[in-house]
């Protein structure tokens, strides 16, 4: 790392760190203005809003376009170092392009790594202190309470299923459970319904018939009361939007294993927020790259036209994201592909930008 170098990073990380706080406080000021009825019915004060929603809406937001603040603070600094013809010097010296990129790539990846961490662990802590004040004060209509036809396979061998499950009771009707071997039941359990019982930890069955079938033998034991450990609890059965948003990286791939086995159509939902965090981190360098190449030559317009082009190009990586997301969700693209189209396009894009740079 020369002089140039550590110049070139520390107003790359400068000027990152300011637009950072600076477009999250008129993103905080512009949700305030939103959602000022909410929190004045909610009754609570400026102190209990901050600690109960902001503490999880600010490093929400900065997560969301962190690539993107990333991108516009590359455009601005270096489209600013071209206009004071710093980068005609620097190559003039016999630097060359490459050379120059050394600090961009030193800061990117810096960038990516905090922004990896980031939604890996810290962000999903924020989420859920976010998504439980909104879910109690801010949305006018609470998510269903009811959820109806739930199947599912809880091992290798076995299936289990009820009519309905309310998530405020938790108490499911018309529960059963079977275990397949060969092609044949070999154990069936049906109650009339399912509750849970929050003392013991532990599902209760209210008229439970029990069936073990070997061959043309069948053993039936009917119980009014049967309580048994299950493997499932009241968490799996609940619907919740936020979830995968709400789990830290662990506890995301424990939980896609899970669903995947059950043959859930949430899986792909897991799926897709599990190869976004690890597919933004790269974005960040791709981006990075990217503005370097594009703002490094002096054009005319000056920053103005660097940062227009910066914002179109921000424009068509999250349309191409959205699109890729919603293929995946709602069709059959994998989500890990989907997830990687805006990487592997922008890839091809800084490639083809880097080899047309004047050097």
């Amino acid at each position: 790392m020369r002089k140039i170098d550590w110049y070139i990073l520390k107003n790359f990380l400068s000027t990152f760190f300011f637009s950072l706080i600076l477009l999250t406080l008129i993103s905080t000021v512009i949700d305030i203005s939103e959602h000022t009825d909410d929190f004045a019915r909610s009754n609570l004060s400026a102190g209990e809003i901050f600690n109960g929603y902001y503490i999880g809406f600010i490093p929400h937001i900065v997560a969301m376009l962190f690539p993107l603040f990333v991108f516009i603070s590359v455009i601005f600094f270096t489209s600013k170092m071209a206009n004071r013809s710093e980068f005609i010097a620097i190559l003039s010296s016999g630097v060359s392009l490459s050379r120059i990129l050394k600090p961009y790539w030193i800061g990117g990846t810096f960038l990516a790594l905090l922004l990896w961490y980031g939604n890996a662990y810290i962000i999903p802590r924020a989420n859920a202190i976010r998504t439980s004040f909104e879910a109690k004060y801010i949305r006018s209509a609470m998510p269903q309470s009811s959820n109806t036809g739930i199947y599912m396979r809880t091992d290798s061998f076995s299936y289990a299923g009820m009519r309905f499950y309310d998530t405020l009771t938790k108490v499911g009707g018309s529960f059963f459970m079977e275990t397949v071997k060969g092609n044949k039941v070999v154990y069936n359990l049906r109650s009339d319904n399912i509750a849970w019982d929050t003392a013991k930890k532990i599902w209760k069955l209210n008229g439970a018939v029990e069936r073990k079938i070997n061959g043309l033998k069948e053993d039936v034991t009917f119980q009014y009361e049967l309580y048994r450990k299950m493997p499932f609890e009241p968490v799996d059965l609940n619907r919740d939007e936020y979830l995968q948003s709400r789990m830290i990286s662990p506890d995301l791939k424990k939980r896609i294993e899970k669903e995947r086995l059950r043959g859930s159509e949430t899986v792909k939902e897991l799926e897709m927020e599990n190869a976004h965090r690890t597919s933004s981190p790269v974005a960040v360098v791709l981006l990075t790259l990217i503005g370097a190449v594009l703002a490094c030559r002096k054009i005319r317009g000056g920053s103005g036209a660097h940062l227009a082009l910066g914002f179109i190009i921000c424009a068509v990586f999250i349309l191409t994201d959205r699109f890729s997301t919603i293929f995946s969700t709602k069709g059959d693209l994998d989500p890990y592909i989907a997830a990687w189209i805006p990487n592997l396009i922008f890839g091809v894009l800084t490639v083809y930008l880097y080899k047309k740079a004047p050097k």
